[in-house]
């Protein structure tokens, strides 16, 4: 799912639902809230009570005879409400962050873990960088959601209500006279809810394809330097950052309207308070300790709302981040297992395709009728031109993509009746563009699997010929690994593959392209370890150089998805048809 088709399925999720989903992540965290939401109660009374106390010690002052007794508790007790409100904010504050990094913590990692096992298809279809963004910023975006508003809200939500009650308790006149503004204060945030959605959507999806296009040119500057192309690529991304800054700038300017709406409907009551509860002083029907302590409350009455404005704008850009991870949490993989699928406990490693047909779009078939049986231990190298579907076929064996007709057979079971990580782990496979994590050598080859002990990754290593040069290493196995390995060459990345492969014992491995673009000294590493490794199970090879496939049990020639020759290399030389004329290609002298 590209990005334009994400943002349109976006805009179509339910307030109600996001907000129901998001909720069932805070479910196990449910008692840290009770718990918080009881601290915050205290504290909210606590600090509802200091107008009072204040206007009453005012009216105490303010009396013929000061009761200093009297005058002394009022300030006594308002001397509490300031330290049980403050202590209680600390002891709610420490509750929420940790409970908001914890409900973060999960959500990251079922992000992770979803993507982990999602098919290579969308993998491929989907920029690093936008699926970056989700995992780390717009999860970040619901921290500041969980830690703060969820809570806030309800706190601002209850001062509300308690701080209404109080004005009617001082004076029920003043309070029907300020709450003309409510509808004011209702109408402008539907307006604010409605286009900061919009807004905030359009920040996030330019952000994400800042990212993306940072991601894949960082990746490859080393072509944009060689090229000369920094100038056009400065420009591609200058235009990308406008528009990112344009769309923050469309949001701020939404918040920045509504805010200062907020602050005028605020002062608009406080000159009504001013009018009518002076007038009200001057004829004795009100004190001035207890206008003071109800100016006091409405303040009180438009701090919350004022903070429900900028909790308001959280809650926005929370829930256009949480459309985005759950755009991707939406999207299910298609290559599942079944529900009667097995566990390949041993497996031989024995490979038929039955009239296979595959196309990654439809009606453009990259396979066409392939048949061909592969037997255990039986080394089959796959020749032919590029988009003839030799890497296809391998990807298809380890269900990297499912076929649209015919069957793929491992020991005589469909392949979709065997369970995905089962099958996965009985196939090594080592790709033409090796990938090295950052790490240590010792780390890419175990990949932290525990299982495997040093002594077998040594022998996984002279075995494929790699302990040549880690031996020369100053740290040898602890040699650390650069992003990419980039600080080792092609080659040598190679033979780490081929160790990689080796440790985990598979019982078919998958050889493609590894020898191109390698020294000749390596290329003879490499065949020798080629030769060893035909012996330890069912091999099957894609490869460009003939010197590399002359010595397995089958070649197996393809055009344009279709098999057109299949025979041992000095068999096919005979026949003199394709694949003969592919040698003379690579061999006859000019």
């Amino acid at each position: 799912m590209n990005e334009e088709n994400l943002d349109k399925r976006l805009n179509t999720m339910k307030d109600s639902l996001i907000i129901k989903r998001l909720l069932s992540y805070a479910k196990p965290f449910i008692p840290s809230f009770i718990l918080t939401i009881i601290l915050m109660i205290i504290s909210v009374l606590a600090g509802l009570a200091e107008p009072y106390l204040t206007g009453k010690s005012i009216d105490t002052i303010n009396s013929d005879s000061i009761d200093l007794p009297l005058l002394y508790t009022y300030l006594a007790f308002f001397v509490l409400a300031i330290i049980v409100g403050n202590l209680l904010n600390y002891m709610q504050t420490m509750i929420l962050q940790r409970t908001g990094q914890s409900i973060i913590f999960n959500i990251r990692k079922e992000i992770f873990t979803h993507l982990e096992y999602h098919d290579i298809a969308y993998l491929n279809n989907t920029p690093t960088g936008a699926l970056v963004t989700r995992v780390t910023n717009d999860t970040n975006t619901l921290n500041e959601m969980y830690t703060n508003v969820i809570v806030s809200v309800f706190r601002n939500v209850t001062m509300i209500l308690l701080i209404i009650g109080f004005m009617f308790f001082l004076s029920v006149k003043l309070t029907l006279l300020v709450l003309i503004v409510v509808p004011f204060i209702i109408f402008f945030s539907y307006m604010f809810r409605k286009y900061s959605r919009k807004a905030y959507r359009q920040v996030r999806y330019n952000l994400s394809r800042v990212n993306a296009f940072l991601a894949e040119h960082l990746s490859g500057m080393k072509i944009i330097q060689i090229f000369n192309q920094e100038e056009e690529k400065f420009n591609e991304f200058d235009q990308k950052n406008k528009k990112l800054q344009k769309s923050y700038f469309r949001q701020i300017l939404t918040f920045g309207i509504y805010r200062p709406t907020m602050y005028a409907l605020h002062m608009i009551a406080t000159l009504i308070i001013f009018y009518f509860g002076g007038m009200n002083v001057l004829e004795g029907l009100m004190t001035i300790g207890t206008l003071i302590a109800f100016n006091t409350y409405v303040n009180r009455f438009f701090q919350p709302i004022e903070e429900l404005a900028e909790q308001f704008n959280t809650l926005q850009s929370a829930f256009a981040s949480s459309e985005r991870l759950f755009g991707i949490l939406d999207t299910k993989p298609r290559i599942t297992d079944q529900d009667d699928s097995i566990e390949l406990t041993d497996m031989k490693g024995e490979i038929e395709f039955k009239n296979v047909w595959f196309s990654y779009l439809e009606g453009e078939w990259i396979l066409k009728n392939v048949s061909f049986k592969v037997n255990p231990k039986e080394s089959v190298a796959f020749i032919g031109a590029t988009g003839a579907g030799k890497t296809t076929i391998l990807g298809l064996i380890t269900r990297n993509y499912d076929i649209q007709k015919g069957q793929i057979l491992i020991d005589g079971i469909d392949i979709r009746k065997i369970k995905k990580d089962s099958l996965r782990r009985n196939i090594g496979q080592m790709l033409q563009d090796v990938f090295m994590f950052s790490g240590t050598i010792e780390s890419n080859i175990k990949l932290r699997n525990e299982k495997i002990s040093d002594e077998e990754m040594i022998q996984a290593c002279k075995y494929v010929n790699a302990d040549g040069f880690i031996n020369k290493l100053d740290n040898g196995y602890k040699e650390r690994v650069k992003e990419r390995g980039n600080n080792f060459s092609t080659g040598q990345r190679q033979l780490l593959s081929f160790a990689r492969t080796i440790v985990h014992q598979p019982k078919v491995m998958i050889l493609d392209e590894a020898t191109s673009n390698i020294d000749t000294e390596t290329e003879q590493l490499i065949q020798d370890s080629l030769k060893k490794m035909m012996s330890i199970g069912t091999m099957l090879i894609v490869a460009h150089r003939l010197s590399t496939i002359q010595h397995v049990d089958k070649i197996i020639v393809l055009s344009k998805g279709e098999i057109i020759e299949e025979g041992k290399h000095q068999d096919l030389l005979h026949k003199k048809g394709h694949y003969y004329s592919l040698y003379r290609l690579q061999y006859q002298k000019k």
